[in-house]
């Protein structure tokens, strides 16, 4: 009995063993593989050839496996996953994100690679001509920061305004010319204001208003030296960032990306107004048209643009948001995705991930 046991666990291994020889042997030698041309991962070059990040490395792990493929291009990553799905491609490779939505039909390779959305906009060249002074200008003085520092004013004015026309309202020859609170009080706000922007016009009779003016004197001083302080520090962001920096400014910003990607899912979340194309290169020409305030996608691609063809007609904003790692789709239960995933561990551990990372991404 326990013969026929060794000898079963023994045709067991070899048929495990041999399961990527047997796929090489088999009508399954050619492997279809879906990629989409998104440069840096995916490059088409003059003739047709494929090259870029994601197709240069697995054309190591096919090396590797001694597997031949036949690159099928989709035109985005629906399509990609629709044609994994349907059976017309064996696997997908090229900048296809790990999702909790996307792990529940199909099956992922470890990443391989780390990445993240980013925000792109127009360089600030190419925005000058047709900025509005006068806008800019309502702009500044009606944004938040600006409107909480006016709030705080206020909230300084009314303060010594009800002080001091509680002391002076009879006074004789006083500031407040009424006992009355209306309109006393506007004497004394217009008073508390004209104070804490120069200088007081008119001095209090009673002493101890006196004493509030000296105080509020010195109060003034030190607001309007922060105030300034500030309204210089959002001048200067503004001009050197624009209007969007960073994900929580696109809430009613038109914003490009590419159609079904997880740049668009995350726009909607943002409440960004989403204007989907059929490529990348569609959004990169819709911002240069001005048809949109800025683009989200994949960090790799967005900066490899902007170093490459964009340099100098567009800038990066912000860090990258919403991480996310890059994986090889396969169908459930794919044979071969054990296989590929010992291959891009070898990969990593002899240093040819490496060289390849370096290659596309280094210095970008």
């Amino acid at each position: 009995m326990s013969t026929a046991i060794g000898r079963f666990v023994t045709a067991l291994a070899l048929i495990l063993i041999a399961l990527p020889s047997a796929w090489a042997q088999t009508g399954k030698q050619d492997l279809r593989v879906v990629t989409r041309v998104l440069p840096p991962l995916v490059v088409e070059q003059p003739g047709g050839a494929l090259s870029g990040f994601s197709i240069e490395l697995w054309n190591k792990i096919g090396e590797k496996l001694k597997l031949k493929t036949n690159y099928q291009i989709a035109p985005d990553v629906r399509s990609l996953l629709a044609d994994v799905r349907a059976g017309k491609g064996d696997l997908g490779v090229a900048a296809i994100s790990i999702t909790s939505a996307r792990e529940e039909e199909f099956d992922f390779s470890q990443p391989i690679l780390n990445a993240g959305l980013q925000i792109m906009v127009r360089g600030k060249g190419q925005d000058a001509a047709d900025s509005n002074p006068l806008w800019d200008l309502l702009g500044l003085l009606f944004s938040p920061t600006i409107l909480v520092w006016l709030g705080i004013a206020l909230l300084l004015i009314l303060l010594p305004a009800h002080v001091v026309w509680f002391l002076e309202r009879r006074q004789k020859d006083g500031i407040i010319p009424t006992e009355k609170y209306i309109p006393g009080i506007f004497y004394a706000m217009y008073w508390a204001a004209a104070t804490l922007a120069t200088q007081a016009e008119q001095a209090p009779r009673h002493w101890l208003a006196r004493v509030v003016t000296v105080l509020w004197m010195f109060t003034g001083v030190v607001f309007v030296a922060f105030y300034t302080a500030q309204l210089a520090a959002t001048l200067t962001v503004q001009q050197i960032q624009g209007g969007i920096n960073g994900p929580d400014d696109l809430q009613g910003k038109k914003v490009a990306t590419t159609r079904g990607s997880t740049a668009a899912a995350a726009l909607r979340e943002l409440r960004a107004e989403v204007h989907e194309v059929g490529k990348i290169d569609e959004a990169f020409k819709a911002l240069h048209d001005k048809q949109v305030d800025a683009v989200v996608f994949d960090a790799p691609v967005l900066l490899f643009y902007a170093a490459k063809e964009g340099k100098g007609r567009v800038h990066m904003v912000g860090a990258p948001f919403r991480k996310e790692d890059y994986g090889i789709v396969f169908p459930r239960n794919h044979p071969l995705r054990k296989q590929v995933n010992v291959a891009l561990l070898a990969l990593r551990e002899d240093g040819t991930y490496q060289q390849i990372y370096d290659k596309w991404f280094a210095g970008k």
